[in-house]
């Protein structure tokens, strides 16, 4: 690079600087550098894709204008992300689409073949955010509705429907459920169903991949505008969220979110289990989580594992059209594999694979023979702490609020320690947990109460009546 290049692109980045201001010219500009001036076009490289796709997006015609005045001649601007091209020619990946208008010029061509394609926001914010890969299969046309997630599915439908500028009518969208039960399959058809207009930004990031995104644009130095493009989503759908770990992160993301709720965006996320479960998260993330809509699903019927089970039967029949399975063995399936529909699907790949390679019908016998590995006992209920409390306050005819309060009277008391004792051997929360749930109490409280109880009920047969009963009462 010339001494006179070398000034004018000094000159270049002050005009830049006065343009966009100091805080936007240092996040997104400061480490922008100059490759080379040849014929009509500038070279810049950044030192990453992040930085390059954003720019594109958003300043290209600022940057383009800036060079202009300076050199009436250049009509492009090529945007490459730095490698080890200083010692070459520059290396050029998909260049900036901004070229001047050239109409005014004798020897110019018609636009149509002159102009590159202009990469729009939309791609180039989602292209620099790099959101978690999305399966085609799961989409709103491919979910089987029924009992168990109803809510669920009319509430992602609706988030999927909304149009930019509609009012948000529940913020944050909150899913939960075990695994295999739907989680991703709805939230990913959020995201096809919410991008196929073209009108909103929807990204789909797990928690894992917003992980490494906040602390790959920490290492970079890029973090300020990692902040500004999640910010700037229509719609951002966070999946696995009990996952999320880390202060800082976790701190980014409760920015992200209050901005995000704030501004009237729309965000849905999904996690394993309610947000009051969250140990491991803020309790200002927690409150924020719970002050949406927070919707359940729950465990699959027979009747929905039917219907999942027809489902994948009718797309493999889509590739493989010889392939069938006869009712007796979707009711056994459906009646005796309970436990996701992961493992239905599992089925189906069994027996299709089975009937495939040995060019067999799919019979009862064969299909009780594929998939015995895949039946499973019967998992004991899943009981919530919250259920503890509604049951024994039925039982000792006092509120939960009673349960949750100082109140030390008698009447209270031994209902508060028979609950405490209950929820800590019916569920797997710890002390500080359960301590928490009963009113922010602390862990050493919770944990005299349930020595408490262990002694009385050995020696009390009244009161180890009344605790069977209610362990009878919490587990059917």
């Amino acid at each position: 690079m010339t001494n006179s290049e070398q000034e004018r692109w000094s000159r270049v980045k002050g005009r830049l600087r006065s343009t966009v201001g100091e805080d936007v010219y240092t996040s997104w500009f400061a480490r922008m550098d100059l490759e080379a001036v040849q014929d009509e076009s500038v070279h810049l490289s950044v030192p990453t894709r992040f930085l390059k796709s954003w720019i594109q997006a958003h300043y290209a015609e600022r940057v383009l204008s800036c060079w202009q005045a300076e050199m009436p001649e250049v009509h492009r601007i090529d945007l490459s992300v730095r490698t080890a091209m200083r010692c070459a020619t520059p290396v050029k990946e998909a260049p900036v689409a901004v070229e001047a208008r050239r109409a005014e010029r004798s020897d110019a061509k018609p636009a149509a073949e002159t102009r590159a394609p202009v990469m729009t926001p939309v791609a180039a914010s989602h292209d620099a955010l790099g959101g978690s890969p999305l399966d085609p299969r799961l989409t709103f046309a491919s979910f089987v509705v029924g009992r168990a997630n109803t809510l669920a599915h009319a509430a992602a439908r609706q988030v999927a429907d909304g149009r930019r500028g509609d009012p948000v009518m529940f913020n944050p969208l909150y899913i939960h459920a075990g695994v295999g039960l739907g989680k991703t399959h709805l939230l990913q058809a959020v995201t096809w169903a919410g991008n196929a207009g073209g009108e909103r930004k929807v990204l789909y990031l797990t928690a894992e991949k917003f992980m490494y995104g906040f602390v790959a644009a920490l290492k970079s130095q890029t973090a300020l505008a990692f902040k500004e493009a999640l910010r700037g989503i229509d719609v951002l759908v966070i999946d696995d969220l009990q996952f999320l770990q880390g202060k800082s992160t976790q701190a980014e993301f409760c920015h992200t979110l209050n901005a995000l709720i704030d501004a009237g965006r729309q965000v849905v996320i999904a996690a394993d289990r309610p947000p009051s479960d969250l140990e491991s998260l803020d309790d200002r993330v927690r409150s924020r989580l719970a002050g949406g809509l927070v919707v359940e699903m729950a465990t699959l019927g027979e009747d929905l594992r039917l219907g999942i089970l027809k489902s994948r039967v009718a797309a493999a029949r889509a590739h493989h059209a010889s392939f069938d399975v006869p009712e007796p063995v979707l009711d056994y399936l459906a009646r005796s594999i309970t436990h996701n529909g992961r493992d239905l699907e599992g089925a189906i790949n069994r027996l299709l694979a089975h009937s495939k390679l040995n060019n067999q019908p799919v019979t009862l016998d064969m299909a009780e023979r594929e998939v015995r590995d895949l039946v499973r006992p019967q998992e004991p209920k899943r009981i919530k702490i919250e259920d503890i409390q509604r049951v024994v306050a039925r039982q000792y005819n006092v509120s939960r609020s009673d349960l949750l309060s100082s109140r030390r009277t008698a009447n209270v008391v031994r209902p508060r320690q028979v609950a405490m004792y209950l929820a800590k051997t019916l569920t797997l929360r710890s002390l500080p947990e359960i301590g928490r749930r009963f009113g922010g109490r602390d862990h050493t409280t919770v944990l005299h109460a349930v020595r408490k109880i262990e002694a009385l009920v050995g020696k009390d047969v009244t009161l180890n009546d009344e605790v069977e009963s209610l362990k009878r009462q919490l587990q059917d």
